[in-house]
């Protein structure tokens, strides 16, 4: 850790505390909040969340006049569909797959590109992709020859299944890690991070450049082709960073893809937390993955997916080592403000003390929580883009809205271990 580094996770972690204690310092004089203008959020939101996140800049920002010099409250926001509209790990792969990046690995047995894939995905891929290509050079799939290829890959990645509907992943921890999210790091193998974000680069600047609603073909199907950032979150991230917040990503896809979307709402590569590969000593990336907590590097169970999520934070946010940065901190070493769209941001919301943002895509558990507000920190917002209509039935908080480390189904409870009744989608 770099002396610099340390700092900030030391004033992160001494933010925190003043936080929880609501402790009121006047270390300055009045007339120096007189001079500073606390950011305006413009408008563009559902119901009173905008006075609700406003209410949160005021009070916790550097413009209180009686905090005006204390160190920065910490704000968490996940990225696919929470900054943004689309995925980019989706944009990345399809992009990948146009471009004909992904490599034939190593004997050419899949098995070696992640832990978790099954005999038969492994032996799906080898028979669409073996014949292409020699082992460690990258597979044509973005021309005629190589659709089926692309098709195969495809199909593993968004569906977790292969082309004739064979399981393609077994054996996870899904609290902790989902196999074919990990997956597309785990494709850029042999390729260098430097090269990584050059290839997102490329795809961002397709995705931006492509009208709402487009499509692209890959091998023979046709799949999303545009992505946009939601200008009300740019517009509040960019108030909490003026605010004095400091502002981090979390998000399941790619680290160095990450990197270069968050650029363009103001947040620099050391504040975004993404799937991290290990690399070899001459920079490339391998098809293993960093670990955190009790978890080693390579062993491959651990991604910023849902608890996986809040050790990364705890981590590399607040500083906290070995298998402690698994469990729930003290509110002092806590994010005052998360923000997430899906399950996978379940961990790290429950975690933020003062306000939790939901973006609602009718995801069980998260819906299931953020609707029953029990300590009254949440808020939704219906996707400010194509938002999704009303669901129908009730979310089955009370039976079926929390998954399990074995993938079984169960009630979502609270803290205090009582079930959540079903919740009726309010807010769309």
């Amino acid at each position: 850790m770099t002396p610099s580094s340390t700092v900030r996770r030391l004033q992160a972690v001494g933010a925190a505390a003043a936080i929880a204690a609501g402790t009121l310092v006047a270390t300055a004089p009045a007339a120096q909040a007189a001079h500073c203008a606390t950011p305006r959020l413009a408008a563009g939101w559902y119901g009173d969340n905008q006075a609700r996140l406003q209410q949160l800049i005021d009070q916790y920002g550097k413009c209180n006049p009686y905090r005006p010099n204390r160190a920065k409250p910490v704000a968490v926001f996940d990225w696919d569909n929470t900054v943004v509209k689309n995925d980019v790990g989706d944009a990345q792969m399809y992009w990948l797959l146009r471009n004909g990046k992904i490599r034939q690995p190593a004997a050419g047995d899949w098995t070696a590109t992640s832990r978790y894939l099954t005999p038969a995905a492994a032996r799906a891929l080898a028979d669409a992709c073996g014949a292409l290509a020699r082992p460690g050079t990258p597979l044509p799939t973005g021309t005629p020859a190589g659709a089926g290829c692309a098709d195969e890959l495809a199909a593993v990645y968004g569906t977790a299944a292969t082309r004739s509907g064979a399981a393609a992943f077994a054996g996870w921890d899904h609290r902790t890690i989902e196999p074919a999210y990990a997956w597309l790091p785990q494709l850029m193998q042999g390729w260098t991070a430097s090269e990584v974000r050059g290839f997102a680069a490329a795809a961002r600047a397709e995705n931006l450049a492509a009208p709402i609603g487009a499509v692209q073909q890959v091998g023979s199907g046709s799949v999303t082709g545009w992505v946009r950032y939601y200008d009300q979150q740019k517009d509040l991230i960019q108030g909490l960073r003026k605010a004095g917040f400091d502002v981090w990503i979390s998000s399941a896809s790619p680290q160095p893809v990450v990197e270069v979307w968050a650029k363009g709402v103001g947040v620099a590569a050391d504040h975004v937390i993404g799937i991290r590969n290990t690399t070899t000593t001459g920079g490339k990336l391998t098809a293993h993955l960093q670990g955190c907590g009790s978890v080693k590097d390579g062993a491959d169970t651990m991604i910023t997916y849902i608890d996986g999520k809040r050790c990364w934070i705890n981590k590399e946010v607040f500083g906290v080592r070995g298998a402690a940065a698994e469990k729930v901190q003290p509110a002092a070493r806590r994010q005052v403000f998360a923000a997430g769209d899906s399950d996978t941001d379940i961990s790290f919301l429950r975690d933020a003390t003062a306000l939790r943002l939901v973006l609602n895509r009718n995801k069980n558990e998260l819906m299931c929580r953020a609707y029953d507000d029990s300590d009254g920190k949440w808020i939704v917002n219906p996707m400010f883009i194509e938002p999704k209509k009303q669901k129908a039935a009730p979310y089955p908080c009370s039976t079926t809205g929390y998954v399990d480390h074995d993938g079984t189904a169960g009630p979502v409870r609270r803290g205090d271990t009582s079930v959540v009744p079903d919740q009726t989608d309010r807010v769309f």
